[in-house]
């Protein structure tokens, strides 16, 4: 134990640089969302996430968009613990057969207009889990996907631009176009 101790001081921590994009730039972009939700819905956007059986990548960027240097909060854009409540579900991760009936239900649980992103390499076909005997696929086997965004994981911008793609594109049937 004490050898630990004393190599984590001589060492220096494994941390990644700030993120390259400017605070403007991130401004920008938070900020179209939230008028393209507002001009959509005539309020703030909603997210319902749910984690079908990811290996937390995802996860992570996707709760990155909460921290000080994104924080999308103050653009209005909420992530919501109720489906009900919610405009957008965000599925992460390729769907197990244990998470089919969850998946189903918090979607058929949503008020319309309501849209669905795949997030991620896993939640678009299986990822590298396709194949597996506990996997079903990807999210658009279960429900109907409006929007898939790429990446193993997406980058937190990634994620706001395909926000802003999916409101700009959505038609107000409910569906994207």
């Amino acid at each position: 134990m004490r050898k630990l101790l004393f190599e984590n001081l001589i060492h220096l921590p494994l941390t990644e640089p700030a993120p390259s994009p400017s605070d403007a730039a991130m401004e920008e972009l938070a900020t179209s969302v939230d008028e393209a939700a507002r001009q959509r819905l005539g309020r703030s956007l909603s997210i319902r996430a749910v984690d079908a059986g990811s290996c937390n990548g995802c996860e992570l960027e996707m709760h990155a968009l909460s921290n000080p240097f994104y924080d999308i909060e103050r653009f209005g854009i909420h992530f919501v613990a109720s489906p009900r409540h919610a405009d957008v579900l965000l599925v992460t991760g390729p769907v197990t057969k244990n998470m089919r009936e969850a998946l189903e239900r918090t979607y058929n649980a949503m008020p319309a207009p309501k849209w669905v992103i795949a997030l991620g390499d896993c939640a678009r076909d299986g990822g590298c889990f396709a194949g597996s005997y506990a996997i079903i696929g990807g999210v658009s086997k279960v429900v109907p996907v409006d929007l898939h965004i790429p990446g193993c994981p997406p980058s937190p911008t990634d994620i706001l631009r395909g926000l802003l793609a999916l409101l700009e594109h959505v038609s107000t049937g409910g569906r994207a176009s």
